[in-house]
């Protein structure tokens, strides 16, 4: 099958990255475009076969190490973060990033989308977006104002919850925190269990939900091939230039070319194709065909502390003698039944919390871990315990992403610069000590335990240095390729990056704001209404596929 996909090398569209944006635009267009042939190339293998991808508590595995599956990228020392590196793992195969997180399912608030309209993100506002995450979405629960119940990507409750993340929930309760059973309904705010993308309790990534649920004849996938850059004829993208297996190709586009490889790699590869800072592309020796200043600027991301600690009881997921003697009996179970404690996304429990009473939405999140996790679970502890970890939702901070080289196989130069606005980390204290009330909550107060890095009598300022030694992402980089009604914007509302012809991006990257949630629904979101605008563009003539070259149709690639 793949190797008959692979069997052309030009194409109408070309969708570089299988991650959400890409794998949910290359399926939704090949079905409303069945006379268009496009090809969806991934750096990263095909992970419909991978144990680690598919059963959800792998996430603890893949996450934490740089894989075939995980870029695995690390940040310039961050001086917020007293000097340290931070660690922004990625996904690297079909799926993407949805491909090794947590499964949570969450779309942000609905004022933040208004926002991106007053933006000029002209189609953008909430009561535009939702149809298309209604149609995305295979809610178990069925369907409503706020669901779709006929999407491809399901979601649905856990199938298993840890006792300590149920006592997590009341504990919040207890705290003053009221309760939600669902976090993308009519009010975000309040705390209770994510939903998951999980179809049979295994992982649904967009790769499962939109790809590998049946055969395109005319969606060509192609695995383990770096896109090197983007071509142009003059200044109208015509194809890309990929290697793989030691081979260094061109595959052309008739149609258009979208970038979908996410926050970091989209910028990446404008910038090595020739469009961004004009003089940051000089010093490389890359010749400018767009000079374009934002190009991998305004990178914003969701920086995250966590409380960690230990207890004495092995309901927690842990590492004990016990314990891995429990884990074997589970392992049978879920492949079985995919139920039990491997179906379980580790972040099970957490909330949306206001700093403040007045704020219109949430401007905190909590994940809630039945599970020590240390520095993304790089820092592994024996025994059992559990997390809360507080993130800030909307984060003054602005990052960069550029080159360290202008081969795209190097990896690009991500710095967040996390607490470059003090205000981000006085937010964050204020959430963590938020978190602290839950954890003095007798639900969980009275089970005990011992905190790793904090405790109950901590100052402010004590505090404050703590947060600096141990917060980092939690996995939400956005906006270095900003939407906009604005001239200086990298794409415009429609997703076209501006200044070129025939190219798109369709992924995180273009988002003008950080939404107040986990991101992978909304990129989502992104690709399904992209898939609508290409193919609406595509009716109307706007794309008129280019003078075929000679030759190159039929060519084994």
């Amino acid at each position: 099958m793949r190797s008959q996909q692979e069997a052309r090398m030009q194409y109408d569209y070309i969708i570089v990255g299988a991650g959400s944006g890409g794998c949910s635009l290359a399926s939704r267009l090949a079905d409303s475009c069945p006379d268009a042939t496009i090809a969806l190339i991934e750096a990263g293998p095909h992970t419909d076969r991978n144990l680690f991808v598919n059963m959800p508590v792998g996430v603890a595995a893949v996450v934490p190490h740089k894989l075939k599956t995980n870029y695995g990228y690390l940040t310039t020392p961050q001086p917020g973060l007293a000097g340290r590196q931070g660690y922004q793992p990625r996904g690297r195969g079909f799926g993407g990033s949805s491909a090794i997180n947590a499964m949570i399912y969450t779309r942000g608030h609905p004022l933040d989308y208004d926002e991106w309209a007053q933006l000029g993100c002209e189609g953008w506002s909430w009561a535009e977006v939702l149809p298309y995450f209604r149609r995305a979405e295979g809610n178990e629960r069925g369907a409503d104002a706020w669901h779709g119940a006929d999407g491809p990507l399901t979601v649905s409750d856990l199938r298993y919850r840890n006792p300590f993340s149920k006592r997590f929930v009341q504990a919040a309760m207890e705290a003053g925190y009221k309760p939600n059973n669902d976090f993308n309904g009519a009010d975000q705010e309040g705390v209770g269990f994510y939903q998951v993308t999980q179809r049979d309790g295994r992982r649904c990534s967009v790769a499962r939900a939109y790809v590998y649920d049946r055969e395109r004849p005319n969606l060509h996938t192609i695995a383990d091939a770096t896109v090197l850059r983007v071509t142009f004829d003059r200044k109208r993208a015509s194809g890309v230039e990929i290697v793989r297996g030691g081979r260094t190709e061109t595959l052309e586009a008739r149609a258009e070319v979208v970038l979908a490889a996410g926050a970091f790699n989209s910028p990446q590869l404008l910038m090595c194709s020739g469009i961004g800072p004009a003089a940051h592309l000089q010093s490389l020796g890359i010749p400018v065909l767009h000079d374009a200043p934002e190009v991998g600027q305004n990178l914003i991301d969701h920086v995250d502390f966590t409380i960690n600690k230990r207890v004495s009881s092995i309901e927690p997921t842990g590492f004990s003698i016990r314990g891995i003697a429990r884990m074997l009996p589970q392992f049978v179970t879920f492949m079985r039944h995919g139920t039990g404690m491997l179906s379980s996304n580790v972040a099970e429990a957490g909330g949306f919390l206001k700093s403040r009473p007045t704020l219109d939405r949430p401007d905190l999140q909590l994940h809630f871990c039945a599970a020590i996790v240390d520095d993304h679970n790089r820092h592994m502890h024996w025994g059992h315990g559990y997390s809360l970890h507080v993130c800030v939702l909307r984060p003054y901070s602005r990052g960069t992403v550029t080159l360290a080289s202008a081969d795209a196989r190097t990896a690009p130069v991500i710095d967040p610069r996390f607490f470059s606005d003090s205000r981000d980390l006085d937010l964050l204290v204020e959430g963590a000590q938020m978190a602290r009330r839950i954890l003095d909550a007798p639900s969980l107060a009275l089970h005990g335990g011992k905190e790793l890095y904090t405790h109950s009598g901590q100052t402010e300022e004590s505090l404050r240095q703590t947060i600096a030694e141990h917060a980092d992402t939690i996995y939400h980089p956005v906006a270095t390729c900003r939407m906009g009604g604005d001239a200086r914007s990298v794409v415009d509302p429609q997703l076209r990056v501006r200044g070129v012809t025939g190219l798109r991006i369709v992924d995180a990257s273009v988002m003008p704001t950080l939404i107040g949630g986990n991101t992978n629904s909304p990129t989502v979101m992104i690709g399904e209404r992209a898939a609508e605008l290409i193919a609406a563009s595509r009716r109307e003539g706007q794309t008129a596929p280019a003078m075929a070259s000679p030759g190159v149709a039929g060519v084994a690639a």
